[in-house]
């Protein structure tokens, strides 16, 4: 299995390791409930260096970007992240994934660590497709890439960087830490404030050290801790954010994923030529009437907890499964997200799910479950 640069680093905090996507990563520290709710209280150190990191760089970038994005990058700015996906040509999506605009032809763009090879395939057809002038470098493990989040992270980022904590959502910096360059977005996947951070993989140890210097990890009332995969499941869940091999997939139309607002087919971009991979089908797909499908996200009471897999059920026929699942800490109570057919979504109606020795009632609820409070202002709990 590869492993990581912060691979030390979770053996000393008596991390339980497991195989995921052929990386040797953290599952857990002291418990996920323990971290999970260590993230929504204060803060949490994620390890998230196997997500893929590619660059594109050069003439046509933008080009082919415009050509593999669901989303508009050619009107991005210098400093900005945005979310997208990226389609197959049935309209199925090969992966979601975050660019970065460095300068007017320099991209990074974040993937999927199950996905990283199948892409960096799909971005050559492309370009050589198109025969475009541009160079792509897997720059993955030559670098690493760390999330910080929780509603006290800023407090912590403000001791050394006054510009981090101004910065807006989706937008970043690029910031010398020693002799190394050292990119900062205020992004992150579990629904609160915080920051990911992406540097030379031979650098990262040295500058966590630097970051964490005043805090005492091993404390149980500690600012920080570290947190692993299995936390930021659940905390990603509660968001209500899809993750890809549940949410998202190839034989998943994009227009069912619950992200709609990543996906941008006006008449403009039509008129000027700029059509991704897997426009056409979308398009056919709502001139038919919409999807046939739509995730949702459904609340339960009790403890018994629908997981992935589990049949959906409306008036005793199967309408769709269960995508994922859990026990919210947040909430105490289940919850989960569901593809079902596209009539059975409104908002308020009542789906049965099988997991095979229970059926359980759900209520379709509004996504996110849980919203993240203002400063001084409590919890939101959606659902």
């Amino acid at each position: 299995m590869l492993k990581t640069p912060l691979h030390k680093f979770h053996l000393e905090y008596n991390a339980k390791m497991v195989d995921f996507t052929g990386w040797e990563m953290p599952m857990m520290y002291a418990g996920i409930r323990d971290e999970h709710q260590q993230v929504r209280s204060s803060g949490g150190v994620f390890d998230v260096s196997h997500m893929g990191r590619v660059k594109v760089q050069g003439r046509h970038a933008r080009k082919l970007l415009e050509r593999l994005c669901t989303r508009r990058i050619t009107d991005m700015q210098a400093g900005q992240c945005r979310y997208s996906l990226v389609c197959n040509e049935q309209g199925g999506v090969r992966d979601d994934v975050l660019v970065y605009r460095l300068d007017d032809d320099d991209f990074l763009v974040v993937v999927n660590a199950s996905n990283r090879t199948k892409l960096l395939e799909h971005f050559e057809q492309v370009r050589a497709a198109d025969e475009l002038k541009v160079k792509i470098e897997d720059q993955t493990e030559s670098t690493a890439m760390v999330a910080v989040q929780g509603p006290k992270v800023m407090e912590l980022v403000s001791s050394f960087s006054k510009e981090i904590p101004s910065l807006k959502r989706y937008r970043f910096t690029v910031k010398n830490l020693l002799v190394m360059k050292v990119i900062v977005s205020r992004t992150g996947y579990t629904g609160e404030d915080g920051i990911e951070a992406i540097l030379p993989a031979g650098a990262v140890n040295m500058a966590l050290k630097l970051i964490l210097k005043d805090v005492d990890m091993t404390q149980a009332q500690a600012l920080i801790k570290p947190a692993g995969l299995g936390a930021r499941d659940t905390l990603r869940l509660e968001a209500g954010m899809p993750l890809y091999g549940h949410e998202l997939g190839e034989e998943i139309c994009a227009l069912s994923c619950g992200v709609d607002f990543a996906i941008k087919m006006d008449k403009h971009e039509a008129e000027r030529g700029e059509r991704f991979v897997g426009q056409d089908a979308l398009e056919k797909i709502i001139a038919a009437g919409g999807p046939a499908e739509r995730i949702v996200g459904l609340s339960f009471e009790g403890q018994r907890t629908p997981r992935a897999g589990n049949t959906v059920l409306a008036d005793g026929k199967q309408i769709g499964a269960v995508t994922s699942g859990c026990l919210s800490p947040t909430l105490g109570h289940p919850i989960a997200m569901a593809l079902v057919d596209s009539q059975h979504t409104e908002i308020g109606s009542t789906l049965t799910v099988d997991t095979g020795r229970a059926q359980l009632e759900g209520t379709i609820v509004p996504m996110p479950f849980y919203k993240a409070p203002k400063p001084d202002a409590k919890p939101v709990a959606t659902a």
